[in-house]
């Protein structure tokens, strides 16, 4: 039986590689192990084509590694089929890309609805939980506007609502602030250690922001598909 203490992330021994067997095969991570234990907030850095993104599709269940072994919450990904792999990522991760990756002709708040609607809530319900995280993000005022109406802050605050919409044990943020300027990527990150601190949330960013990584308690910095570095951060926003 799973423990408090266990890792929540457990990786060991992670490689990526693309075209296999041929004369062009690729390796983009050459070996990675990586622990995150229940409640943290660790950010990722690199530089761009340090195998980032390819490091958050493996941990976000959305790829698998190559090579290695890898236990989210327990579970051993390596052996769970496909449905079982799309169950654990509604369920259990919830995702926040720089893109945003909104439907343009849904409205915010069904926007927020939609991954508990692919997890079978009922709709009263999933109606409720959706106009209360969107009350949570500061945007109450914009549930019936399209995407198309919104502000690039505004459109992250909605996607950062849909990732709670299944309560998920961790979130992944994939350079959540990129495409914001400094002020709105605040009130984003002051979102992030609210649901962090207030909700216990897991929280993994990814950034090529060294300000934003110092915010975490732990920064793992990745170089050419390996993890140079380990240290500390402050733990809480700067300000």
């Amino acid at each position: 039986m799973r423990s408090s203490d266990d890792p929540i992330i457990d990786a060991h021994g992670i490689y990526k590689r693309y075209y296999i067997g041929k004369p062009n095969e690729l390796e983009i991570l050459h070996g990675i192990d990586i622990k995150v234990y229940p409640g943290e907030f660790i950010a990722i850095v690199g530089a761009s084509g340090s195998g980032k993104s390819t490091l958050m599709n493996i941990l976000g269940v959305l790829d698998k590694p190559t090579e290695g072994e890898y236990y989210l919450d327990g579970i051993d990904v390596g052996q769970s089929d496909d449905s079982e792999l799309s169950t654990i990522r509604n369920q259990k991760i919830g995702f926040v890309f720089q893109t945003y990756n909104l439907i343009s002709r849904q409205s915010a708040l069904k926007n927020v609805e939609l991954p508990m609607l692919y997890g079978g809530m009922k709709r009263s319900e999933r109606i409720r939980r959706a106009k209360e995280l969107m009350a949570m993000v500061g945007m109450e005022d914009r549930m019936s506007h399209n995407p198309d109406e919104l502000s690039g802050g505004q459109k992250q605050r909605v996607a950062i609502a849909r990732a709670m919409g299944n309560d998920p044990a961790i979130i992944l943020a994939d350079e959540p602030t990129g495409a914001l300027d400094t002020k709105t990527g605040r009130l984003v990150m002051d979102i992030f250690h609210e649901l962090n601190e207030k909700h216990g949330k897991t929280v993994v960013l990814i950034t090529h922001s060294p300000e934003l990584a110092e915010e975490s308690e732990r920064i793992l910095t990745l170089s050419d598909g390996l993890i140079v570095g380990e240290r500390k951060g402050t733990g809480h926003a700067v300000l």
